[in-house]
């Protein structure tokens, strides 16, 4: 992992956006991820994990966790990436609660290369996408 590689993470991420590629710090929130990261590193992105969507419909403090990053996010002029939408009500409530991006099986189950290279050229998409499990469509 390059944040794991303490003599030059900054370096390799400045290279990688001189040659254009978006930069995403995934599942923001849980794990190693860090407040400190985001000052470090020249993210375009934030992934808020798909466990502080799971229960958004039900869970305040996850409602509030989201609200939070996005908040975050939008301070930095991050954008924000809800993981693992899985319904209408999921993604009405990650719109409600500032997120750009959503992704999941709502969109489309992970497909090999080949069958998500066709999808993409066949079917018009709702937005963007972005990496990770599933589709992202812009909210």
């Amino acid at each position: 992992m390059l944040v794991d590689d303490h003599q030059g993470p900054d370096d390799g991420f400045r290279r990688l956006k001189d040659l254009g590629v978006g930069v995403v710090l995934d599942d923001f929130g849980t794990g190693f991820s860090s407040l400190g990261y985001l000052r470090r590193f020249p993210f375009d992105l934030l992934k808020i994990d798909r466990s502080f969507v799971d229960q958004i419909g039900s869970d305040s403090a996850n409602a509030a966790i989201v609200t939070a990053v996005s908040g975050i996010a939008e301070a930095l002029g991050l954008g924000v990436v809800a993981e693992g939408v899985e319904t209408d009500a999921q993604l009405d409530a990650v719109k409600a609660l500032g997120c750009h991006f959503a992704q999941g099986y709502l969109f489309a189950r992970p497909l090999p290369a080949a069958e998500a290279t066709e999808l993409l050229q066949t079917e018009a998409l709702p937005a963007a996408s972005a990496p990770g499990t599933g589709r992202a469509v812009r909210t």
